[in-house]
């Protein structure tokens, strides 16, 4: 079986294109994400073909669970099958040499095409600078609050639809007031006033992960406002741990700072692995934009 080993923001992901492959994709993600005995990844991601969209995908974290949304892995599968000539209209993608003199610098969407995935259609779009794809875009739907959408369940809670910020909970003596918000997965944010590298979310992260509250699990962010336009965080994806990246997650971060008037409607989100955009208006869908890059291609021959 081949497979294609990709990056985006440090964020890493197994894709293999799955439209005439019958699998148990769940083990298989289990043996493929190991970084000792397999080939090592946040997520193993599936191109497939759809009857309402130009591509279908799926994404199965480490743990073998389904995820509902993954920014990064949108942006790495249109980069596949942009590289791969599976678009009607055929560009190069890469970097381009902005300090040219001679460049035009003119940022026009060359391709826009559509993915389905189990929390809806996405939009994802290729914007050309001088004949060349630059930047990769894709709309990660609009958020959600309320306590069903999330889902959280929090006793003698009104206004279910409302948003939920700064929830107080307590992990080993430490207050933390948490923001949650839906990306078609749970997220909880935690804004800090320290560095983010300080916070000790290699012992947390599966503490906040697993809280009572959140049926099924959830995402959780630690993030430090820089500025109205800058904001640093780390991320503990939930089935994976802690991350390089996390494109949802980002996305969730940048809501939670704009309904606490933070930051302003664009916002750069900076990770361990490199840095997110990310847009939105505070009415329709969020727009998030980084890397994708291709690492190595090679060919799995366990049967798992």
């Amino acid at each position: 079986m081949n497979f294609t080993k990709m990056q985006g923001a440090g964020n890493d992901f197994i894709l293999i294109e799955a439209s005439n492959l019958s699998r148990n994709w769940s083990q298989t993600a289990i043996a493929m994400c190991d970084r000792h005995f397999g080939v090592g990844g946040d997520g193993l991601l599936l191109v497939l073909p759809s009857n309402v969209a130009d591509f279908g995908m799926r994404m199965f974290n480490p743990d073998g669970s389904e995820a509902e949304a993954c920014g990064n892995g949108l942006r790495c599968v249109a980069r596949y099958v942009a590289d791969k000539g599976l678009l009607s209209t055929k560009f190069e993608v890469g970097e381009v040499d902005k300090e040219s003199p001679d460049m035009e610098l003119a940022d026009t969407v060359a391709q826009e095409i559509l993915v389905e995935t189990i929390s809806g259609i996405r939009i994802v779009k290729f914007y050309k600078v001088a004949g060349k794809v630059d930047r990769i875009q894709v709309s990660m739907g609009e958020p959600k609050f309320g306590a069903d959408d999330i889902p959280v369940v929090i006793e003698n809670f009104f206004l279910p639809i409302k948003p939920i910020l700064d929830y107080p909970v307590i992990i080993r003596d430490m207050d933390l007031s948490l923001s949650l918000v839906s990306m078609g997965n749970p997220h909880a944010v935690y804004f800090c006033s320290h560095q983010v590298s300080d916070f000790p979310l290699s012992e947390l992260g599966s503490e906040v992960e697993q809280l009572a509250i959140f049926p099924n699990r959830v995402n959780f962010e630690v993030a430090r406002v820089l500025d109205r336009k800058h904001i640093e965080a780390q991320v503990w994806e939930r089935g994976v741990g802690e991350t390089l990246a996390c494109g949802s997650g980002a996305c969730a971060v940048a809501v939670a700072a704009q309904l606490h008037d933070y930051i302003d409607k664009e916002v750069d989100i900076i990770l361990p692995g490199g840095i997110l955009e990310v847009e939105w208006d505070r009415v329709g869908e969020i727009f998030l934009s980084g890397p994708a890059e291709v690492v190595y291609t090679g060919e799995w021959l366990n049967e798992v």
